[in-house]
């Protein structure tokens, strides 16, 4: 008998077609695994009966449980081999809705600013992304089929006659679909896991860390596992069996590695220290309905988009330009580029975020700007698109 090692353990995530039936999942379902916690708790309730003590009876078995899950994985790059990365179900769940998928295409002109024209009609829309030399910018505006206008220009204009590269785009949508995790490790008799109905709360990333991360958190409908399982559980008959493991060596990326823009006429500011953006559905789960254990369905709020970061003041135009806009309450674009090189880029576009008065922090030997809960606002499912590249 020995103890099961932390480090053999592997990741496994799938849309459902139905909420709480567990997906079917191959190796290309895998994803990079860093931490994965949950926590399931029965519903308190209190016993009104008088026992002629004052011992505690107990509690009758079938209470509802309330499940909550976080997982942690690794950014890492998008293979040419996939139609799309291996955490797209994470952000289909997160997001609501199936992606955009760009093929990309030939430029005819490009500007020295932010205007693109392209050999043949692009099919693009407001908020998709295209890629060039290692970087990712997003649709600011269609001007016409043949050309666009993009929130921020390129660092390397691209020539005429340049090939675009392909794009992933994620927008918001107004329902939210449900994942199966997997959990497997080694060896195979351990207690192996899987979660289903797992509807994803909120999103993070965090930038200038030691790697690119996501963090997803949420609720789950139930959690089943390999020493417990009852034919019926998540519309199962027998546990699945981890499909065969693949020899993956995912490719991840320096947590310094990107760019970052912000402003109402965007600028490049590689001043920025830290920043975290969080992504929140402020979900409910319909459990509390007559007749079940578990629950039925998930049940979005208000989305809040937010991001904090900090800044080193300097006396140009565009810093101050921000502290200005904390003043005046004026909205401004954000952009955050994770990676540099093609394949392995991830980005977060916000139209309209207002800034907030930013703390001063001077306890180290240069002023630093803090701003934080700036929120991302927009008309309808159009406050933040995320895409890879």
């Amino acid at each position: 008998m020995a103890y099961v090692s932390s480090n053999n353990n592997r990741f496994y995530v799938a849309l459902e077609s139905a909420y709480g039936t567990a997906a079917a999942i191959t190796a290309q379902s895998r994803i990079p695994a860093v931490k994965l916690t949950a926590k399931q708790t029965p519903e308190k309730i209190s016993r009104q009966d008088k026992t002629g003590s004052r011992t505690f009876a107990g509690l009758p078995a079938g209470l509802r449980k309330s499940t909550s899950f976080e997982l942690r994985s690794y950014m890492s790059a998008w293979p040419d081999d996939l139609a799309a990365p291996p955490h797209d179900p994470l952000f289909q769940a997160c997001m609501g809705q199936p992606p955009l998928s760009w093929a990309g295409a030939t430029i005819s002109s490009a500007s020295s600013g932010s205007a693109l024209a392209f050999a043949t009609p692009h099919g693009l829309a407001p908020g998709q992304a295209v890629t060039s030399g290692g970087e990712i910018r997003f649709v600011a505006a269609v001007a016409n089929a043949n050309s666009i206008v993009l929130n921020a220009p390129f660092t390397q204009l691209p020539p005429s006659g340049a090939a675009l590269g392909r794009t992933l785009t994620y927008a918001p949508g107004s329902t939210l679909g449900s994942l199966s995790i997997f959990d497997y490790w080694t060896p195979g008799d351990a207690v192996q896991r899987a979660f289903s109905g797992a509807a994803v709360n909120q999103f993070r990333v965090q930038i200038n860390g030691d790697i690119h991360e996501f963090q997803f958190s949420g609720q789950a409908a139930d959690i089943v596992d390999t020493s417990s399982f009852e034919s019926g559980q998540a519309a199962l008959t027998a546990f699945p069996a981890e499909p065969a493991i693949a020899d993956t060596n995912f490719t991840i990326i320096p947590g310094h590695l990107g760019q970052i823009w912000i402003g109402v006429a965007p600028t490049e500011f590689l001043t920025v220290t830290d920043a975290q953006l969080t992504f929140s559905n402020q979900l409910d789960l319909r459990a509390n309905e007559y007749g079940s254990t578990l629950a039925r369905s998930i049940a979005p709020g208000i989305r809040n988009v937010a991001l904090n970061f900090s800044v080193y003041q300097q006396d140009d135009s565009a810093t101050q330009g921000l502290y200005q806009a904390a003043r005046q309450q004026s909205p401004v674009c954000v952009m955050l580029q994770l990676g540099e090189q093609s394949g392995q880029l991830f980005a977060i576009y916000m139209s309209s975020v207002i800034l907030q008065v930013p703390q001063f922090e001077d306890s180290d030997k240069r002023q630093q700007w803090q701003f934080e809960n700036c929120r991302a606002q927009g008309d309808v499912d159009d406050e933040i698109f995320l895409a890879f590249a």
